[in-house]
C-alpha cells in the first residue's frame, strides 16, 4: 500500500525502535516533520561508566538510522541523509529528507522484514560451518556504509579471548561498573528498555567469554547444546575513531545484522572488548595497528527455538517528538 512522506517517516522512527543497543538503552530520540526526520542522542540514556565518550551511544543511533532508512527503503521512499549537519548541535546525528519515490527491490523487503524478527543470540552456536560465501555478504554490506568487518583467522581467536577476559576483569573490578549494569539489567524497568534476564543466557562456558550479566541470581536462557566450536569472530572498524565513523560503524553493524537473518545466520556483538581502552589497543594490533576497531562480533548457525522473550522497546511516543 503507498504511504504518504510523513506516514512512511513515522513508520521509520517505530521501526528504528527495534534495533539493538548497548545495554538496551535505545540512547535515540527522534523529531520530524511533514518530509525530514532528526535522530538525537539521548543523553538521559547514555552510559557514563561504560560510555564515557559516547562511542557505543553514537553506534547504537548508527543501528537505529539504519532501520529508519531500511523501513523507508521497503515502503518506496528514497531518502537524502546529512549526518552530522550541525556542530553546534552535537547532539543532533542525522538529517533524514524525502526525495520520492521508487519500487522496492526484494533486498529492500528481505532487510526490512529482518528487523522483524532479527534477535541477539546469547546462546551457544550449533556446530554448522559459516559458509564462506556469507561471511563475504557480510564484509560487503558492511563496506558499502564505509566501514571495514576483519573476519578474524582461527587462530587468532586466542588472542581475542584474552583481550575479552582482560576487558571484563577490569569492568567487573570496579563497584561503580558492577552498578551500572545491575541498573540496566537485574533492576525491574518499567519504561520498556534494560536486559531483563530472561533474556539472557544461564552461565555456560563459551569458546569467547560472553559479558556476565549477573542471570546466576535470576535464571536467564537455556544456553542451547553447540558448542561455538564453529562460530567465526570479527572486528568491525574503521579509518578514524571520531563521532562520524562511530555513526557509520552502528550503519554497518544493522547492515550486517540485517543480511545475517537473510544467510540464516545470527550475530552477537561483544562489546565489552571495545568499551575498556587498553583491550580496544589489543584488538587494534590484532588488525596490524593500522584500524580503530569499534567492536567484536561472534557470527553463527543458531539454534532453532521458539518462546525466546522479547527484549522490550520503548513506547514510539517516548522517543519520537512532532513539529507543532
Amino acid at each position: 500500500m503507498s504511504t504518504t512522506a510523513t506516514d512512511a517517516l513515522r513508520m521509520a522512527a517505530e521501526a528504528s525502535l527495534r534495533a539493538p543497543s548497548i545495554f538496551n538503552t535505545q540512547p535515540w530520540r527522534w523529531h520530524f516533520g511533514a518530509d525530514f526526520l532528526e535522530l538525537y542522542a539521548d543523553p538521559d540514556r547514555q552510559l557514563p561508566v561504560v560510555d564515557p565518550d559516547r562511542r557505543l551511544t553514537t553506534l547504537s543511533c548508527g543501528i537505529a538510522l539504519h532501520h529508519a532508512r531500511t523501513a523507508l527503503a521497503a515502503e518506496g521512499h528514497t531518502d537524502e541523509v546529512s549526518r552530522l549537519p550541525d556542530p553546534g548541535r552535537p547532539d543532533l546525528l542525522a538529517h533524514i529528507r524525502t526525495t520520492g519515490r521508487s519500487t522496492p527491490r526484494p533486498a529492500d523487503i528481505r532487510r526490512y522484514a529482518a528487523t522483524l524478527t532479527r534477535h541477539t543470540n546469547r546462546r551457544l552456536f550449533t556446530n554448522q560451518r559459516v559458509p564462506a560465501e556469507a561471511l563475504d555478504r557480510l564484509l560487503d554490506v558492511a563496506e558499502g556504509q564505509g566501514i571495514h568487518l576483519y573476519v578474524l583467522q582461527h587462530e587468532d581467536t586466542t588472542a581475542l579471548v584474552t583481550a575479552v577476559s582482560h576487558a571484563q576483569d577490569l569492568q567487573m573490578a570496579n563497584p561503580a561498573y558492577r552498578a551500572e549494569l545491575a541498573h540496566w539489567t537485574r533492576q525491574l524497568q518499567t519504561g520498556g528498555d534494560c536486559v531483563p534476564a530472561d533474556t539472557v543466557t544461564a552461565p555456560v562456558r563459551h569458546r569467547v567469554p560472553v559479558r556476565n550479566f549477573g542471570v546466576e541470581e535470576c535464571g536467564g536462557l537455556n544456553p542451547g547444546t553447540g558448542f561455538d566450536q564453529e562460530a567465526r569472530y570479527a572486528v568491525l572498524a574503521g579509518n578514524t575513531d571520531e563521532p562520524a565513523s562511530w555513526l557509520r560503524a552502528g550503519e554497518a553493524l544493522s547492515a550486517v545484522l540485517l543480511t545475517a537473518v537473510d544467510e540464516g545466520l545470527a550475530v552477537s556483538p561483544i562489546n565489552d572488548v571495545a568499551e575498556v581502552p587498553s583491550a580496544r589497543a589489543h584488538l587494534s594490533e590484532m588488525l596490524g595497528g593500522i584500524e580503530n576497531p569499534f567492536l567484536a562480533l561472534q557470527i553463527g548457525v543458531a539454534e532453532s527455538v521458539t518462546g525466546v522473550p522479547a527484549t522490550p522497546r520503548r513506547d514510539p511516543a517516548d522517543a519520537t517528538e512532532f513539529d507543532r
